[in-house]
């Protein structure tokens, strides 16, 4: 027997949260560029709960870029999806219906840019990934040499780009007398809202020069900090929709417990109310990308390079590994005791929180992974925090076993003498400069002198490096689980 596909037309069984507001009688108010898994497991997610609780006409018509799978998979179900989350307490869920439809850009550009158009859109929202803020190299070059820049504001032709699509339906926008949207990026980047204004206007200046200064004098760009682990839907979860709603949902989504939002409260033409769904506003990000990095960031890599060279594969192994564990807690502590103090955050609840979040059993992030690309994270997550410990007075032991556990894993190979890549950008570079190198001081030495990486600061600071340095000689003399253990009881 066939099973009924969602929609608000139908019933669902009774195991699932409905919406709290009737989505036929909410109006769009935001076009989101990119509608994947995060998007509809975070932002999204804030927006039903702001319209449930204020109302106002703020839903949200996606535009996919790339693909025509995630307006087959909503579109049929009315915008509608479950949110499913998975925590140590269990699993929950819940209907979202703050997506009123999707437009699949690569089938109907013009569609897009008429939605971008509409004088109802307010905001304009990204999740796109960095690369796509560049000259996307072909969608960013055929808009920069075709700019639809006529005098005619009903050609037909449209952008394929993200900074393409931006500038043109603002200067459409500023040709009727429609007020311009604000841009909100939502990728995790950071200063993410700075790197999406400069693009921006780096594209006007090439294609609509006109327009510079009434962009920068009218379009606002808050910055955000977003976070919130979000698997790639699996059969699994498509799964436990069906068993949870009593009917088939092809756009269900899973995800954890935890859910942070901080933006920067700076809107050109109104706003949801965001905050009721946890949404923090400040008046500078910094701070909280900041906080991110060092406490969330820089324990994933510590936890990482120690935890893959201990023989655990996911985060959650490592967590159940109670000397780890321990170090971990240790590293984020420190890493907070770094910190000013924030409006609206406890550092020690929010430690905890990212314990707990490690710990989660549904989440499966590999420490192989989050071990990629080391000397691109260092400095924020590691070496940044460190420079701080030590300029504060305090103990810099945290930090010095983090780098340590790195330059243990620079070295490629096991405790049990297995191979593997680095999957660093200066991997060769790295290889090449610990060639012969065996013992903790020496391969030290070596790595603290690597061109732009380390810093003088922490290089020519001689407790700094001894503290490294004896980290180091434990995990090449016992072995990181060994050292570990020595680490925590010092």
């Amino acid at each position: 027997m066939s099973v009924r596909r969602l929609s608000r037309r139908e019933d669902v069984a009774a195991g699932i949260a409905k919406p709290a507001f009737d989505p036929s009688r909410h109006g769009a108010g935001i076009v989101h560029l990119g509608v994947g898994a995060f998007h509809k497991a975070h932002q999204a997610v804030y927006t039903d709960a702001a319209i449930a609780a204020e109302g106002g006409d703020w839903r949200i018509v996606g535009v996919s870029l790339r693909g025509t799978a995630a307006a087959a998979a909503l579109n049929p179900q009315d915008g509608l999806y479950s949110l499913i989350v998975r925590g140590e307490e269990g699993v929950s869920a819940r209907l979202i219906g703050s997506l009123a439809r999707v437009i699949a850009a690569v089938r109907d550009p013009v569609a897009a840019l008429d939605a971008l158009c509409d004088p109802a859109i307010r905001i304009v929202s990204l999740t796109v990934t960095e690369k796509a803020y560049g000259i996307d190299p072909i969608a960013g070059a055929i808009d920069l040499a075709h700019p639809a820049i006529a005098a005619d504001l009903q050609t037909p032709r449209a952008p394929a780009g993200v900074l393409g699509l931006i500038v043109e339906s603002l200067r459409r926008r500023k040709g009727k007398g429609v007020e311009p949207f604000t841009v909100l990026c939502c990728d995790n980047l950071p200063r993410n809202g700075l790197l999406v204004r400069s693009g921006v206007l780096d594209f006007a200046r090439r294609a609509a020069p006109e327009l510079v200064d009434w962009i920068a004098g009218n379009v606002a760009f808050p910055a955000t900090m977003v976070d919130r682990i979000t698997p790639a839907p699996t059969e699994r979860t498509l799964d436990e929709a069906r068993r949870l709603t009593g009917v088939e949902d092809l756009a269900a989504v899973e995800t954890e417990p935890f859910s942070q939002w901080v933006i920067e409260d700076a809107f050109v033409n109104g706003r949801p109310a965001w905050e009721a769904g946890g949404a923090l506003f400040v008046a500078d990000v910094a701070p909280y990308e900041q906080m991110k990095l060092r406490m969330l960031n820089g324990a994933h890599s510590m936890l990482a390079y120690a935890g893959f060279l201990s023989g655990h594969a996911l985060v959650r192994d490592v967590m159940a590994d109670m000397e780890l564990a321990r170090l971990v807690a240790r590293h984020i502590s420190a890493a907070a005791a770094t910190l000013a103090p924030l409006q609206g955050i406890d550092f020690a609840r929010y430690g905890a929180e990212l314990e707990a979040r490690f710990r989660n059993p549904f989440i499966a992030h590999e420490t192989y992974q989050i071990a990629m690309d080391g000397t691109l994270k260092l400095p924020q997550r590691l070496l940044q925090p460190a420079e701080a410990a030590l300029r504060m007075g305090q103990d810099p032991r945290p930090f010095a076993f983090a780098l340590a556990a790195w330059m243990r894993y620079c070295c490629g190979t096991t405790d049990k003498g297995e191979a593997y890549a680095l999957r660093d950008p200066r991997e060769a570079e790295i290889r090449s400069a610990l060639e012969g190198a065996c013992q903790g001081v020496e391969i030290s030495d070596r790595l603290h002198a690597l061109p732009n990486l380390i810093g003088l600061a922490l290089s020519r600071n001689s407790h700094w490096r001894n503290e490294v340095a004896s980290a180091l000689d434990a995990m090449l003399r016992l072995g990181v689980p060994a050292a570990a253990r020595a680490a925590i009881a010092a």
